[in-house]
């Protein structure tokens, strides 16, 4: 076994636990160390990407650092942060939206089916805002429905591709981009409806950390 090969599994290694003590934290609700092992997760899977992919995508690289960045900037209270942290993953989806769409045979893919999922995401994103309308501040209501939607049109690009091209890997991948989605919903819900079942971030982290790793094993 070669450096690069044991480097790649330390990395995939850290991830699991990095992840692991992260998970444990929120469900504890220790914040302290939920903000020192959450930074860890997404450097560690951006190191496996590198070391484990066979052909290296910019815009999947770019995509884990703006993630990493997102994660970054949630971790202090406030609106101001938080909508940070939005925008950096916002950039985060559209370069997971241009890694996928490098292996779109978009000549495969259907006009029924683009209408369809364009309405199944625009239907599901509206529904969860008049959900949380009522709690959320009026000047993050429609920065976040249109980040909602933004997530939802990278779960399209995945389907897409698994489409296009329907093997283990493509479905991994677009399995994992439909954690993101239940992930970043149930952000909404824990951060700002206190009268939510969601009381902690273990849920939103439990998805959000499985989601990237199979959206990046599915591209591996």
């Amino acid at each position: 076994m070669d450096l690069r090969c044991i480097a790649k599994y330390i990395f995939l290694l850290v991830f699991i636990v990095s992840t692991s003590i992260h998970l444990y934290a929120s469900l504890k609700q220790n914040k302290k160390i939920r903000n020192y092992s959450k930074p860890f997760i997404l450097l560690a899977l951006l190191g496996f990407y590198v070391l484990a992919a066979r052909s290296l995508s910019v815009a999947i690289i770019l995509a884990l650092i703006f993630s990493w960045i997102g994660d970054v900037l949630l971790i202090p209270k406030g609106n101001k942060w938080f909508t940070a942290g939005g925008i950096s993953f916002m950039i985060g989806h559209g370069c997971f939206i241009a890694g996928y769409s490098r292996e779109v045979d978009f000549s495969k893919i259907p006009v029924l089916l683009i209408a369809i999922l364009s309405v199944f995401f625009v239907v599901a994103v509206v529904f969860i805002f008049s959900k949380l309308k009522p709690h959320l501040p009026k000047a993050l209501f429609y920065p976040m429905f249109l980040y909602l939607l933004i997530n939802g049109a990278m779960n399209c690009f995945a389907i897409f591709r698994l489409v296009s091209g329907p093997t283990a890997a493509t479905i991994t991948t677009a399995i994992g981009a439909a954690l993101f989605f239940i992930s970043d919903t149930s952000l909404f819900f824990v951060r700002f409806d206190k009268d939510s079942l969601l009381k902690t971030h273990f849920i939103v982290m439990l998805t959000y950390s499985i989601g990237e790793f199979l959206i990046i094993l599915g591209l591996i």
